[in-house]
């Protein structure tokens, strides 16, 4: 039985995202020694015309294989631009949907929050709202504290072009308006 068959599922979760966001080290090219001239090795033996022996040349070191273009990546998404938090807050560009991450642990709301934003993305939605409440005893909640990181996270860049907090009557400091790229 292998070390990966004892982890529970809940391990395998957490392991997935673990490994998920490691970052792989740059490989180095392989060191070529181009433009060595060895020199040519003439077997003995008949050496007419009509013979199929020729002398042997030194290997040619080809050039590396050239990389293939790297994905296009979108950039990290950024603040919105104040018209367009200014018409969220004033209901003049419609929050076409929202959640509310309260009860959810750290884990269980990043699940659920990377699911509905793919899928508001595939819905067609504009704008959302993220509600993740302020914490407790006035402190910043570990859910506030970490959205930003995960709303940052290459997993979402293609889904989120930008997030401002939202206004007072839609949650304030504990809630967020993201604005999802379109499909």
């Amino acid at each position: 039985m292998s070390r990966r068959d004892d982890l529970s599922p809940e391990d395998r979760r957490i392991w997935a995202r673990v490994a998920g966001s490691a970052i792989p080290h740059k490989r180095r090219k392989p060191l070529l020694a181009v433009g060595v001239d060895a020199p040519a090795i003439v077997p003995k033996g008949p050496t007419s015309p009509s013979s199929k022996s020729r002398p042997f040349a030194a290997p040619v070191a080809l050039p590396p294989p050239s990389k293939p273009p790297a994905p296009r990546t979108r950039g990290v998404p950024e603040e919105l631009e104040p018209r367009r938090q200014r018409r969220l807050s004033r209901e003049r560009d419609p929050i076409d949907a929202r959640i509310d991450l309260h009860g959810y642990g750290r884990f269980q709301a990043q699940d659920a929050l990377t699911a509905f934003l793919i899928g508001a993305q595939a819905r067609g939605h504009g704008a959302v709202l993220v509600i993740t409440g302020q914490g407790r005893r006035g402190g910043t909640g570990v859910i506030r504290a970490s959205v930003h990181e995960w709303l940052t996270a290459p997993a979402l860049r293609g889904v989120v072009s930008g997030f401002a907090p939202a206004a007072r009557k839609h949650g304030g400091d504990g809630a967020l308006y993201v604005a999802i790229r379109r499909a």
